[in-house]
């Protein structure tokens, strides 16, 4: 994998501290290292909670609730940098702490597992249906979050 540029804003007061940042980036670099992505990618991530993915949710896809991560992708490359833009993230990190302890492996798993979620989306992964397309991004969420965190068992990593 050729480098990601990573950016990452913070909104509604929360921290955006360094151990955060350093997980999102080891995910996502994870993603395009499996995905054999050779070109040099950008990925712009906002930090947020309930009430801010709402609002996106609701604005960008008319779906008037919260959810854990949001992909808006672009695909394009930047002429100037050669960067592949992938796209936006939108990763609500209060969500993810208490998905994390509903599901019994921490807000940290679950914030990797949502940014490897997100990063196949913007790769072009969907899951519309239960048919094929998502059996396949399923099976490469798994077999992604068992070389990041291979000592971590949960439902989508077994």
């Amino acid at each position: 994998m050729a480098g990601l540029k990573l950016s990452v804003r913070c909104e509604r007061g929360q921290r955006c501290p360094k151990e955060l940042r350093a997980r999102i980036k080891s995910a996502a670099e994870t993603v395009l290292r499996a995905e054999e992505v050779g070109q040099p990618c950008e990925l712009s991530v906002l930090l947020t909670d309930d009430e801010g993915i709402h609002a996106i949710n609701r604005q960008f896809r008319d779906v008037d609730k919260p959810t854990d991560v949001l992909s808006f992708p672009m695909g394009d490359t930047d002429p100037e940098t050669g960067r592949l833009l992938l796209g936006d993230m939108v990763l609500n990190v209060s969500r993810a702490a208490s998905q994390g302890e509903e599901l019994g492996h921490g807000a940290d798993h679950e914030i990797s597992y949502l940014t490897v979620h997100s990063v196949l989306h913007l790769l072009g992964y969907d899951h519309v249906d239960e048919g094929p397309m998502k059996r396949e991004m399923r099976a490469r969420e798994k077999a992604i979050m068992a070389v990041l965190e291979p000592d971590t068992r949960t439902e989508e990593a077994q």
